[in-house]
């Protein structure tokens, strides 16, 4: 299967007064469309700076990134990116949260917005559009910030700790319902996370990157023997110990 997203030695150093300090060196890997990808590392490593370089956000100082249409051919597809909160503007309603990146991006055409009602439909939130988010569940926030993200149709979905932020029972629930959604929407994904118990539950595979400067020291394909797989269920597979221990030691080898 072709790549939706290849990285190819991508180097970066972060400059100060003080210096360069090299954050990472000679990244690669491949993202296959509708994959599931969790990135570990240690705090500090360069994840989410990673994930801004994905974005274009930020320059890499070497290496390239090429995104590939279904066809093969080349080209800069529409990201998504939900960082750590979810920045909903409390004056405004959840159905305006929602519209707020069409308005931005001067896309408010009647397909536009009967897909955001769709998605508020379909996701059980509809009954609360005219709520302000304040109103809302900490899970609750994370959905609509999500469709917000949907509605504009990214190709590839940049998650930077979308669940830190949420006490650790809200967050098993959130993890399920943002998987199912992102599943449902044949979307493709990259996670920074640091909870390794979260890594593999939503994982199709994980990078795990070594210490500044970082390298892609491992990559784990995630193979559960589950019916059906959501985050919440993953946790009582067989094997979800075994990855969790060889996390641990490798993120923990020396």
């Amino acid at each position: 299967m072709q790549p939706i997203l290849k990285l190819n030695n991508i180097s970066y150093s972060y400059h100060s007064i003080h210096g360069e300090i090299p954050a990472l060196d000679n990244i690669s890997f491949d993202v296959l469309p509708g994959e599931f990808i969790s990135l570990i590392g240690p705090s500090g490593c360069g994840k989410s700076t990673l994930l801004s370089i994905i974005a274009r956000l930020e320059t890499p100082e070497g290496g390239t990134i090429s995104f590939y249409h279904p066809d093969g051919s080349i080209h800069y597809p529409r990201i998504g990116y939900m960082l750590q909160r979810d920045h909903l503007f409390e004056w405004r309603s959840v159905y305006k949260n929602v519209l707020l990146g069409l308005e931005l991006n001067h896309k408010l055409t009647d397909e536009n917005l009967e897909k955001a009602d769709e998605m508020l439909r379909k996701y059980e939130l509809y009954q609360f559009k005219d709520k302000k988010p304040s109103e809302l569940s900490g899970g609750m926030r994370q959905r609509v910030a999500l469709i917000r993200t949907l509605v504009l149709e990214p190709e590839i979905l940049l998650l930077d700790e979308p669940f830190s932020a949420l006490d650790y029972q809200t967050r098993l629930s959130v993890a399920d319902d943002i998987y199912t959604i992102i599943k449902n929407e044949q979307k493709t994904a990259l996670m920074v996370t640091h909870d390794l118990s979260e890594a593999i539950s939503l994982g199709d595979r994980i990078i795990v990157l070594s210490e500044r400067p970082a390298t892609v020291q491992n990559i784990i394909p995630i193979k559960l023997s589950l019916e059906q797989k959501t985050p919440f269920t993953s946790r009582s597979a067989p094997e979800f110990k075994s990855y969790f221990n060889m996390l641990w030691k490798e993120l923990h080898h020396e």
